[in-house]
C-alpha cells in the first residue's frame, strides 16, 4: 500500500478521515488516564496502542471504502502474546467488540471464539503498521496484580474497561466532529451543596429529628476513619439516604475519592432518590442508570451510534441499581464493561444491603472486597435489617472484625424513638378480602409479591382514590404516581396503593394502615417503615398486617418466608436485632447452605478466565431482560432520533425514564404479536399503545407467566 494513509475511520455524511496512527495514540492517552487510578496508566496504554494494528491491513483498508467486512482485533491479540508476551492485554484487545472470551484450551482450533482459538487464526497481513508506529511495551502490571487468579481475572477486566471505553470516546468524538463534550467535574463543590440543603435541619423540634441529626452527625464524623469496609445500621426512618450520602461526601473529601455510587436494589425504584439527589447537587452531577441496552459489535458497525452511547458513569454522583452494578462487574460486552475503571477510587453506598441476591452472595462480597482492597474504594453495607456478611468477608484475611467500622452507634439504632408501629398477623387472606378492608381505609398501602396480583388488587379498588406502583410501570409515571400519592397522605385526602415490594426501598412515604404479604422478614420490617414513618400517631393505632395469601408463592420467596416465621417465632419483635440476626443466619447458613451462596459457580469461571462463561451465568434477575420504550408527546423526538440514527448518551439517559424491563421472552413474543418494534438486540419501540397504561403499566394479556415479585 505503499506510502498511503492507513485508515481508522471514515465519517460518511462528509467524507472526513481518522487515520489508525491519530485514532491509537488518542485513545491510548485516554486510557492511560483511565488506567492511573489503580496504577496502570502504561500497560492500558499499552493495551490500546496495538487494539487496532489489524486495521493496518489491506482487507480492513478496503472494508472502509465498502469492502466486505474483516476481523481486525484478533491482529492485535495475537501480536499482544507472541511480540509483547502478554497475555492479558492480549484478552483486552481480543474482546474489544465482541466481549472478553473465554480463555479456551490448547486444543481448540482456529473456528472457535475462545481466546486459545482466535489465536490460531490466519490474520490478513497487517505488517504496514511498521512505517508509522513503534510497539509499545507489556507486561507492565501494578503490584496489586498478584498470582490469585480472582485478583487476575478482576484486573483484567478493568484494564479493558479502560480500553473499550477510550475507544468508544475517541471514535465517538471524531463522527461527531468535536461534538461531544468531554465531562469535567469536581466532587468537592458537593460537599457544600449538600450542607447547604440540611442546614434548615440544624435546630430540630421533634425528638426524631434530633436523633436523626445524631445520626448524621455520627457518619460524618466517622467519615475520617481510613478507607476500607462500613456498615451502616439504621431502622427505617432514621434518614439514612442523607446521612449516607453525606458520609460519602465527607469520606471523598479526606481521601481524594473521585465519585459516589449510590446502589439500590433491583427490586426497588430509583426515581425518589434520584430527585432528592438532583434537588441537591443538580441534574448535571447526577446519572442514574436504570438499565443497559447491549451491543454485540463483532458484526456491527462499529461507528454505530447506539453502541458509542452505552453507559460510562462520567459523574460525581451515580445511582445505579444492584442489577446494573454485579452484572457489569460480571459481564464481558463492552456496552457493559466500558463504566467499570470509573468505580475506581469511589465510595461505593449499596442501600438495602440486605437485598443482595443470595444465588450470588458470594461473587457479590468478593468484588466488593477486590474493589476496596485493590481498587481503592471504600463500601458502606447501609441497610436496618444487616444481612450476618461478616463472616463472608472475613473470609478474606485482608478483612477482620476491627477493618468493618458500624457507622451509626448502637444506642441510637435502639432508640425507642423507632419503634413507630404494632405488628399483627391475620392469618390467610384472599384478594376480595384485602380489597374489602382496604376500601373501609381512608389511607392505606398494601404490599404483595407479584405483579399480576398488584394489577388484579388495583382493579377491586375505586380508581379515583387508588393507587397502582411495579416495575410494569415505566420510572415517569411510577414517579408521577408517588408525587400524588404524596400530596394526598400530606393533606390527608383518600389515598389506597397497592404495589410491589419495590416501594420498599428508596421511597419515603408515610401510611397510618400497611397490608404486607409474607415475605422474608427484611421484607416485612421494611414494609413497617412505611407505616407512621414520623411519629405522627401512636404504635398501638399504626398496624402492619402481615398475611398469607392463596395466590402460587414463587419459589425463590419460599425459604425466605420460612426463614422468616422460623426467627418471628423465636422473638416477638420482628425488628429486633435478635430475630433479624436469627433471620438472615438461618435462610443464609442453614436453609440455603454456603455452597448455594454462588449457585451458579461464577468465582470458579471465573477463575478459569471463562469470561463468556461467568458473564452468561451471572443474572440477579433469573432470565434475560429485554427493554421498551414507551412513546408519549413529551419523547417524540426522542423516539424518531432513535429509530433514525440512534441515541448519543445523555439522551439515552432521558429515555430510559420512558423505559421498562421485561424477560426477553415476553419481549419476542410482544414482537411477533406485532406490538413492539424490535429496534436492538434486547430494545425494541412499543407499537401497540393499548397495551400500555399510565396507571397500571404494560399489560402482557396471555403473554404474562408470572416468575417475578417486581
Amino acid at each position: 500500500m505503499g506510502k498511503e494513509k492507513y485508515l481508522a475511520h471514515i465519517d460518511e455524511k462528509d467524507g472526513r478521515e481518522q487515520t489508525i496512527l491519530e485514532h491509537l495514540v488518542n485513545t491510548g492517552k485516554i486510557a492511560a488516564a483511565f488506567g492511573k487510578p489503580f496504577a496502570s496508566e502504561e500497560e492500558a496504554y499499552s493495551c490500546a496502542m496495538i487494539h487496532d494494528i489489524g486495521k493496518y491491513s489491506e482487507a480492513f483498508q478496503k472494508r472502509l471504502h465498502g469492502g466486505i467486512k474483516t476481523d481486525h482485533s484478533t491482529a492485535g491479540a495475537q501480536l499482544a502474546v507472541n511480540v509483547l508476551k502478554d497475555p492479558i492485554i492480549s484478552f483486552c484487545v481480543a474482546g474489544h467488540h465482541a466481549g472478553l472470551p473465554d480463555i479456551g484450551s490448547k486444543i481448540d482450533d482456529d473456528t472457535t471464539s475462545s481466546l486459545y482459538g482466535r489465536l490460531k487464526r490466519k490474520v490478513e497481513n497487517y505488517s504496514s503498521y511498521k512505517d508509522e508506529l513503534i510497539l509499545p511495551k507489556g507486561n507492565q502490571y501494578p503490584k496489586t496484580m498478584t498470582s490469585n487468579k480472582y485478583d487476575s481475572q478482576f484486573y483484567i477486566r478493568m484494564l479493558y474497561s479502560c480500553l473499550v471505553d477510550a475507544d468508544f470516546l475517541d471514535t465517538e468524538y471524531f463522527m461527531s466532529n468535536g461534538k461531544i463534550e468531554r465531562d469535567h467535574f469536581s466532587i468537592e463543590p458537593l460537599g457544600m451543596k449538600l450542607e447547604q440543603y440540611t442546614s434548615k435541619w440544624n435546630k430540630p423540634k421533634t425528638r426524631i429529628d434530633k436523633l436523626r441529626n445524631r445520626i448524621r452527625n455520627s457518619a460524618i464524623d466517622r467519615a475520617k476513619k481510613p478507607p476500607g469496609l462500613f456498615t451502616f445500621t439504621v431502622p427505617t426512618g432514621g434518614g439514612k439516604t442523607i446521612a449516607s450520602i453525606a458520609f460519602a461526601l465527607h469520606h471523598a473529601s479526606i481521601y481524594k475519592k473521585r465519585r459516589v455510587i449510590y446502589v439500590i436494589p433491583y427490586c426497588s425504584i430509583i426515581e425518589q432518590t434520584q430527585r432528592t439527589f438532583e434537588e441537591i447537587f443538580g441534574a448535571q452531577n447526577v446519572i442514574a442508570h436504570f438499565a443497559n441496552v447491549e451491543y454485540d459489535t463483532e458484526n456491527e458497525d462499529e461507528n454505530n451510534r447506539r453502541y458509542l452511547a452505552a453507559e460510562n458513569w462520567d459523574a460525581p454522583i451515580v445511582l445505579t441499581t444492584s442489577v446494573q452494578f454485579f452484572e457489569s462487574l460480571y459481564g464481558n460486552r463492552s456496552s457493559s464493561c466500558r463504566k467499570l475503571h470509573n468505580i475506581s477510587d469511589s465510595v461505593i453506598i449499596f442501600d438495602e444491603a440486605q437485598m443482595l441476591p443470595v444465588p450470588y452472595l458470594i461473587p457479590c462480597v468478593d468484588s466488593i472486597s477486590e474493589l476496596i482492597c485493590n481498587y481503592g474504594c471504600s463500601a458502606v453495607l447501609c441497610t436496618a435489617t444487616q444481612p450476618a456478611l461478616n463472616q463472608l468477608f472475613r473470609k478474606d484475611p485482608r478483612f477482620t472484625n476491627e477493618k468493618i467500622i458500624e457507622l451509626c452507634p448502637r444506642e441510637y439504632s435502639l432508640d425507642k424513638e423507632f419503634e413507630r408501629v404494632t405488628y399483627q398477623f391475620d392469618g390467610l387472606l384472599n384478594d376480595e378480602q384485602l380489597a374489602e378492608k382496604m376500601n373501609k381505609e381512608k389511607q392505606v398501602l398494601c404490599i404483595v409479591n407479584n405483579r399480576q396480583q398488584a394489577q388484579d388488587l388495583f382493579g377491586m379498588l375505586d380508581e379515583k382514590i387508588a393507587f397502582h406502583l411495579s416495575t410494569r410501570m415505566t420510572p415517569h409515571d411510577r414517579k408521577t404516581a408517588l408525587s400524588e400519592i404524596e400530596k394526598r397522605l400530606k393533606s390527608g385526602e383518600p389515598c389506597r396503593v397497592v404495589s410491589t415490594s419495590l416501594i420498599e426501598a428508596g421511597v419515603d412515604i408515610d401510611f397510618p394502615i400497611v397490608y404486607r404479604s409474607y415475605s422474608g422478614l427484611d421484607s416485612i420490617v421494611q414494609a413497617a417503615g412505611r407505616c407512621n414513618r414520623e411519629g405522627k400517631n401512636s404504635a398501638q393505632k399504626s398496624i402492619v398486617h402481615v398475611f398469607d395469601t392463596d395466590r402460587n408463592i414463587p419459589d425463590l420467596l419460599l425459604q425466605n418466608i420460612n426463614a422468616a416465621k422460623h426467627a418471628i417465632a423465636k422473638y416477638a419483635e420482628p425488628n429486633s436485632p435478635e430475630c433479624i440476626k436469627t433471620y438472615f443466619e438461618f435462610l443464609l447458613y442453614v436453609l440455603k447452605g454456603e455452597d448455594n451462596l454462588d449457585s451458579h459457580q461464577i468465582i470458579e469461571e471465573c477463575c478459569k478466565y471463562n469470561f463468556k462463561k461467568a458473564s452468561d451465568s451471572f443474572h440477579i434477575i433469573d432470565t434475560d431482560e429485554s427493554i421498551v420504550y414507551i412513546p408519549n408527546k413529551n419523547n417524540e423526538s426522542l423516539i424518531k432520533e432513535y429509530r433514525d440514527y440512534g441515541l448519543n448518551r445523555n439522551s439515552m439517559r432521558l429515555l430510559a425514564m420512558d423505559s421498562i424491563s421485561i424477560p426477553t421472552y415476553q419481549f419476542m413474543e410482544l414482537v411477533k404479536r406485532g406490538d413492539v418494534e424490535k429496534t436492538d438486540i434486547n430494545a425494541g419501540i412499543l407499537k401497540n399503545p393499548l397495551i400500555y397504561n399510565e396507571r397500571t403499566g404494560l399489560s402482557l394479556g396471555d403473554v404474562s407467566f408470572e416468575k417475578f415479585i417486581l
